[in-house]
């Protein structure tokens, strides 16, 4: 059985992680949960599909989920305080603009063969250019690969079959004025 750690404790130790750019830490790496600690800032591009349902409970400053749904945007705000329960298989992208908010995420781990997708879609039509789908051992460790494959691709690579529109990478400041621009 575990003792009860400090979260305020936790947390001080663990700022320096808390940051860009992924800006998450598990706190048990070897309980039945998958608990991290999200810190901002962090804006992103890439959507994520979790075959499982993920609890937020934004307790340090305000955030919000970028939702895409048959080539719309919706956003969900998470204002501190906030928790929220996003289903299963919502395309979600989490966005912390705010430096030094913080967020817990609760998941459930991947049963082998399970797989987790990341997508990035159109700013400008909303299509999807880019699906992943990888067996996720460890949230923290595994992501940035599968970033990185996608932002270290050709324009061509990047291009959206619907309309043409080259998907930035990871220039999310481009990424979401086009979206805004486009809405």
């Amino acid at each position: 059985m575990r003792k009860p750690l400090n979260f305020n404790r936790w947390i001080d130790e663990h700022q320096h992680l808390l940051r860009p750019p992924v800006g998450n830490q598990q706190i048990w790496k070897d309980s039945d949960m998958i608990v991290t600690v999200v810190g901002g800032p962090n804006q992103r591009t890439d959507f994520h599909d979790d075959p499982f349902e993920e609890y937020f409970h934004q307790f340090r400053g305000n955030a919000h989920l970028l939702i895409a749904d048959r080539g719309k945007f919706e956003r969900v705000d998470l204002r501190e305080g906030d928790i929220f329960l996003l289903p299963a298989h919502v395309r979600h992208s989490p966005q912390r603009p705010e430096p030094g908010s913080l967020c817990t995420v609760i998941e459930f781990p991947r049963p082998q063969g399970t797989r987790d997708a990341f997508e990035w879609y159109c700013a400008a039509c909303g299509g999807l250019v880019h699906r992943s789908e990888v067996q996720l051992a460890s949230i923290v460790e595994d992501l940035p690969a599968v970033y990185q494959a996608f932002y270290g691709a050709t324009d061509a690579q990047r291009t959206c079959p619907h309309c043409g529109e080259v998907h930035p990478g990871r220039d999310w400041q481009a990424w979401h004025a086009r979206r805004e621009a486009c809405a």
